[in-house]
């Protein structure tokens, strides 16, 4: 590919990155705002743990070996597969919040790429997550598996680190922090998502916690999210 051919498709990445993006992922703290509440993350190295443990225990154990095999199985024009990865994703949701968020992203995410030419809705995958229309997208744009599961990633983080700055709540110097140091993390991550083989019992591996928060956020009083 061209230098050119070569920087649109960094630039469609970092598109699909953006906080911009109108997807509501800013409306959602995946059981942040719930520890916040309880005292479990209360400063800016609590906040760190929180989501450095997430981005090793979820989204590198459960979204990105996914993320990788949706990605495969749309190279493949493989729409079986994708279908069934895209229910075992969902399936690993532990709450009704989780699954709501990942239902109501793909679809709003299904919206966006269709304005641009990425015409998922053709697949007819019931009840998409954000992570299948994430890779229906990268396919489009021509992505490797590595910069799909990266941009992924990075996209997660910055979600949860700007929730934190708002809940706990931190400065924008400590949201940086925790971005430059969670962020070191995820090339390590993304490597092991790729060795994860179909039947691996290491896929689909949550966090208790996580799901703890996710669940009694659904019924606290006072919320700014809506998980």
């Amino acid at each position: 590919m061209s230098d050119s051919g070569s920087t649109l498709r960094l630039v469609r990445l970092l598109h699909l990155a953006s906080p911009a993006l109108p997807i509501g992922a800013f409306h959602f703290s995946q059981g942040l705002e719930y520890a916040i509440e309880r005292g479990w993350v209360c400063d800016e190295a609590a906040a760190s743990m929180w989501i450095a443990g997430l981005a090793e225990h979820v989204i590198g154990r459960h979204d990105l070996p996914v993320l990788k095999r949706m990605l495969e199985a749309f190279e493949c024009d493989d729409i079986a597969a994708a279908r069934r990865w895209n229910a075992f994703l969902l399936a690993g949701r532990e709450t009704s919040e989780l699954r709501a968020e990942d239902e109501h992203m793909g679809a709003a995410l299904a919206r966006v790429v269709a304005e641009h030419g990425c015409d998922f809705a053709r697949h007819a995958i019931g009840r998409p997550t954000y992570a299948v229309v994430f890779a229906f997208a990268c396919r489009s744009y021509g992505a490797t598996s590595r910069e799909t599961l990266s941009t992924y990633a990075w996209t997660w983080l910055e979600n949860q680190v700007l929730a934190a700055i708002k809940l706990v709540p931190l400065g924008q110097s400590a949201g940086q922090r925790i971005l430059h140091k969670v962020g070191e993390s995820l090339p390590a991550i993304v490597d092991r998502a790729h060795e994860y083989a179909d039947d691996d019992i290491g896929i689909g591996i949550g966090a208790l916690m996580q799901a703890i928060a996710s669940a009694l956020h659904e019924t606290q009083y006072t919320r700014l999210f809506r998980s």
